[in-house]
């Protein structure tokens, strides 16, 4: 048995607990292997620590900047928009008592941020790279990253003096949501966004889409740019899954093509929910990505530990090293099979083939089954626990979402979504809003023999199953209608169980309960 499963580890809460995880058991193993080499830097106290990220990425002018404006209801420092390519730095957005712009030289020296790591990249990226700091409520739960505009051509991409899509890929690591916004008035993807996409293709489970600017084009042209859009990502991220696209205008203009109103308003919503969830769902993310870390750590070692293992202890390295290099793909093979890998989780060929081409084999180190044993102990052991405080910390802090700025106000309130449509509608008015279509149910409730102004359940049933509703739908309206509960009708309640069917025909959903304006005036005050 090997000293690592001694005994089980206690931690007293989730990221203090991957803290030490990771640095006592997943980091002597990257380090070993040169992970941080190949892959990724090593991670940071402030990596466990920080709010939740959200990244932005698009290709200029699709409104990324104005996103974020429209997020937070405030213009942010060092904040620019235009429709030429405007933000050509990567801009992180947090909370701070002080407006202010702190320069991408200070911010990796900061221990409490999590940018230490991006030094890597060198000048050119850190002289467009800063943080803009501000008092916004939203930026208490949550911190956004602008990303510059991402433009088309080779030309661009050369002129950048930094590796770009890297640069995006460790951020994409780092972050709870990647947003890849779309402008729908002139929707191409170049092949540096494509580039893009593709080097963020293990975090699928990260990335949402937006369909921004959707209020310039006709509903017709709208359904064709959706159905391009759809058609284009699926070539490129190569998933079985339809990544989710939020279509909609997201800045606090009027719409310039109204008639999607109704469609906006639900996918702006939905949106929201999904970025307010994130604080929620966060200590989870860590989890996961710690989990995706320690797989390709393992691998690493496997790989590396066999190109050490096939190396000529004197004579003839350079040839051997350039032979096991091009016979990579089959040393792939052989570690799948005998390790019982699946082939997703090895890195991609081509990069690690030009990557090794540079490293110095002699110096790899052999293969050290303890330190492989202690990652397989985590994953086996210490994750599960982990995962169950997860969830007991998630039901301690229920309310844990994001407030303030555009997340106030959509909820409660005549303009909240689905105000005084469906079940809501007559929310507000003084007369019961069955009343106006009173006297056409009026008519059908006497044709069923009505005994003592009631009907009974199996005359109202005949009526009911007209609307071909599913019986578990008219359950529902049944007992919604009957409000005295005597499993008959009056005249009331059946002109109500036929408004709730109208309801439901529309296409709305039916309340869980009875609300107080549906409430028939008779049985006011009586209702328990």
């Amino acid at each position: 048995r090997s000293v690592w499963l001694k005994d089980p580890e206690l931690f007293q809460n989730v990221s203090e607990g991957l803290r030490r995880l990771y640095r006592t058991k997943l980091f002597p193993l990257e380090d070993t292997y040169r992970f941080h080499d190949f892959h990724s830097p090593a991670l940071e106290d402030a990596d466990f620590d920080n709010k939740p990220m959200v990244l932005l990425v698009g290709q200029y002018s699709t409104g990324k900047t104005t996103f974020i404006r429209h997020l937070m209801e405030q213009d942010f420092p060092g904040m620019r928009i235009g429709p030429e390519p405007t933000t050509d730095s990567f801009i992180a957005v947090m909370y701070g008592e002080q407006d202010g712009v702190i320069p991408g030289n200070a911010l990796v020296v900061d221990p409490k941020k999590p940018f230490r790591k991006l030094n890597a990249f060198g000048n050119a990226f850190l002289n467009r790279f800063m943080c803009a700091q501000m008092p916004n409520p939203v930026l208490e739960s949550i911190s956004i990253i602008d990303t510059p505009g991402i433009l088309s051509g080779e030309k661009q991409r050369i002129s950048r003096g930094y590796d770009f899509a890297a640069v995006l890929e460790w951020f994409a690591e780092r972050v709870d949501r990647i947003i890849l916004l779309f402008d729908a008035h002139k929707l191409d993807i170049s092949d540096e966004f494509s580039e893009v996409i593709r080097a963020l293709k293990n975090h699928e489970d990260k990335m949402r889409v937006v369909l921004n600017k959707a209020d310039q084009i006709s509903t017709q042209q709208l359904m064709r740019v959706y159905g391009a859009l759809m058609w284009s990502l699926g070539k490129i991220i190569n998933t079985p899954e339809v990544v989710r696209v939020y279509i909609g205008s997201f800045w606090a203009q009027p719409l310039l093509v109204p008639d999607n109103r109704k469609l906006f308003e639900a996918e702006e919503q939905d949106l929201f929910l999904d970025i307010q969830s994130l604080p929620r769902n966060a200590a989870l993310r860590k989890l996961n990505d710690l989990i995706k870390r320690a797989r390709l750590a393992k691998v690493q070692a496997y790989i590396i530990s066999s190109l050490k293992k096939e190396m000529p202890s004197m004579f003839g390295k350079d040839t051997k090293k350039k032979e096991l290099i091009a016979n990579l793909g089959e040393i792939y093979h052989k570690i799948e099979k005998e390790h019982q890998i699946s082939p997703g989780d090895f890195p991609n060929l081509a990069k690690m083939q030009e990557q090794l081409n540079g490293q110095d084999f002699s110096k790899f180190a052999v293969l050290k089954p303890k330190l492989l044993e202690a990652v397989e102990d985590m994953l086996a052991n210490d994750i599960a626990r982990l995962m169950a405080m997860v969830r007991q910390e998630e039901a301690a802090m229920p309310s844990q979402s994001v407030k303030g700025g555009a997340f106030e106000g959509t909820m409660t309130g005549p303009f909240g979504h689905g105000y005084g449509e469906g079940a809501s509608e007559g929310i507000d008015e003084l007369e019961w809003v069955v009343g106006r279509d009173k006297p056409t149910y009026d008519e059908i409730f006497y044709t069923l023999s009505p005994i003592n102004g009631k009907v009974s359940g199996g005359a109202a049933k005949k009526e009911m199953l007209k609307s071909k509703l599913p019986n578990t739908v008219l359950g529902k309206i049944w007992k919604l209608a009957d409000v005295d509960k005597d499993g008959l009708l009056d005249d009331e309640e059946f002109a109500l169980a036929n408004h709730l069917i109208k309801v439901k025909l529309e296409g709305h959903e039916l309340p869980p309960t009875l609300p107080e304006h549906l409430v028939p005036p008779s049985k006011r005050g009586t209702v328990a």
